[in-house]
């Protein structure tokens, strides 16, 4: 699937408009149900393949923050044969307690993903507790950038925020393919 097929489809199947709260607190005319793009296999298949691409070299092992960037890590490191761990947003309190669960992270590099990313504020969160951990983060990959300043908090933290969207991209083509 190219670029602009996915783009379409992710439109066409997640895309919706109304009144919605954003995890930020911030209200919007539109939301991506994540949901719809994310259970689909072959739309997930896709992404991952579009977004692995984008994976930095110096990546030891993806960070998949839960629950929505959970199944884009799995599909990507599923591609690039490239471990993965599932990042809690808050430790477990039985079994094991872990806040991570996976391989081992200590003095490893670590790439964050998320699934849609607006203020930035998960990945800053799931970052400081992966770094107190012995993990290096330079680096983050969504598939939706909402460009609602998440980009550049990240970029205060020391961190670049790769995305295969963003809100600009999805709207400029959606209007220029009549979606």
């Amino acid at each position: 699937m190219t670029y602009l097929e996915l783009l379409k489809k992710i439109m066409e199947v997640s895309h919706i408009t109304g009144s919605f709260k954003l995890r930020s607190g911030a209200m919007s005319d539109e939301y991506f149900d994540k949901y719809q793009f994310e259970s689909d296999p072959q739309l997930l298949i896709n992404i991952g393949e579009l977004l692995s691409r984008k994976i930095p070299k110096e990546t030891e092992v993806l960070a998949g923050l839960e629950i929505g960037g959970i199944p884009i890590a799995t599909t990507m490191g599923l591609m690039r044969n490239i471990p993965m761990v599932f990042v809690r947003k808050k430790a477990k309190e039985y079994g094991t307690a872990k806040l991570v669960e996976g391989t081992d992270i200590k003095d490893k590099n670590l790439l964050i993903v998320e699934d849609v990313v607006t203020s930035g504020g998960q990945i800053i969160l799931s970052a400081n507790e992966l770094r107190n951990l012995g993990a290096t983060i330079n680096t983050a990959v969504c598939v939706i950038d909402r460009e609602q300043g998440g980009k550049e908090a990240l970029k205060e933290q020391g961190i670049e925020l790769i995305s295969l969207f963003t809100m600009s991209e999805l709207k400029n083509n959606a209007i220029d393919l009549n979606i």
